[in-house]
């Protein structure tokens, strides 16, 4: 067995191991783990061509690893996978949330200790308002959406703060590493166009828009993605069983969008120019007359520090988001980390 196969056997028994150890919140999608974008022991690249089909349920058909994109740079097959997921999950549960006229709820990703409160005030007049169906429709999708995705940086921010995952894995060297930010956000824009989707069940959805999507991103064969990795040893990243990632890209989309970072002049890809994505906002929710608040309870223990570098006891993503940036930012600076942002 290569050293490869035997880092995704061996992260397939943690991931059943910690999924039946820490499910998390009731009823939330199943864990997964992503891969540092590194040349590295354990790490796995996949052939772009046998991810497998998408499934929300526990299944072995579709694999996950690291493939290389002209467009999209390094992007993680599990981080889109688990990004999506979770948004589905989101725009279901405000869905039933709007539905039932109720004011809040309470979520977390699996494995994770933080919960998140998305709190709901209802527009003037919203008791006889027409058309609520549909309204509730297009709320539900851009508030998961933004709620998904500020989950997403959440466990970035904390885990750069000493947070480990499920109290056991070590995660300061992957945190904000260059393929997080952007992966996550492109499981989330598949996810709210395969809820959209009124012909095909969402695995089916995902499946299909996975695909195109990494063919419109010009993805490369497995052999390419590891001959790039390889080509900024020593540059982005030192050390082989717990690498020192010191590339780090710290673009959330405060501008609006998040930027992939490209490892410069990998074969095949001449010429190609970094993808955006946008955001998530909540233009139409707030259009609509509703206001949305998405506060973070830590639940951690270097809860203190981030408060501390947040300037408040109470964490609010639109609030501290950009403050805890700016400290994170800083403190790479420091360590004579690279960095997009």
């Amino acid at each position: 067995m290569s050293d490869r196969s035997a880092g995704q056997a061996a992260q397939t028994v943690i991931w059943v191991v910690l999924s039946a150890a820490m499910a998390g919140c009731a009823d939330t999608p199943r864990m997964r783990l992503g891969y540092i974008p590194t040349a590295t022991l354990g790490v796995v690249f996949a052939e772009p061509e046998k991810i497998g089909p998408h499934a929300y349920a526990f299944s072995l058909s579709g694999s996950g690893g690291l493939v290389y994109t002209c467009r999209g740079g390094v992007v993680d097959i599990d981080h889109i996978r688990g990004a999506a997921d979770n948004t589905r999950y989101l725009i279901q549960q405000t869905r039933k949330t709007l539905k039932g006229g109720q004011s809040e709820f309470v979520h977390c990703l699996s494995g994770e200790m933080s919960r998140h409160r998305i709190t709901i005030t209802y527009p003037a007049g919203w008791t006889d308002r027409p058309n609520k169906e549909a309204i509730i429709e297009e709320v539900a999708v851009e508030v998961g959406a933004y709620a998904a995705f500020n989950a997403t940086i959440w466990h970035e921010i904390m885990t750069w703060f000493g947070t480990r995952f499920a109290g056991i894995e070590p995660e300061f060297n992957s945190a904000f590493s260059w393929e997080d930010t952007y992966s996550n956000l492109l499981g989330v824009h598949l996810a709210k166009e395969a809820m959209r989707d009124t012909h095909r069940s969402y695995d089916t959805a995902m499946t299909t828009l996975l695909t195109e999507t990494l063919r419109e991103l010009q993805v490369q064969p497995r052999s390419t993605a590891i001959a790039a990795a390889e080509s900024v040893r020593g540059r982005w990243y030192t050390g082989n069983l717990v690498p020192d990632v010191t590339m780090r890209n710290f673009d959330i989309g405060l501008d609006g969008s998040v930027t992939a970072t490209l490892i410069p002049n990998v074969s095949g890809c001449e010429g190609a120019t970094a993808d955006a994505l946008a955001a998530p906002t909540l233009e139409k929710t707030t259009a609509y007359g509703f206001t949305i608040t998405h506060e973070i309870l830590p639940y951690v223990l270097e809860q203190g520090a981030i408060f501390k570098a947040a300037g408040s006891n109470r964490l609010f993503a639109d609030v501290h988001f950009p403050i805890l940036m700016e400290h994170i930012i800083n403190d790479a600076a420091a360590r004579g980390y690279r960095f997009d942002k």
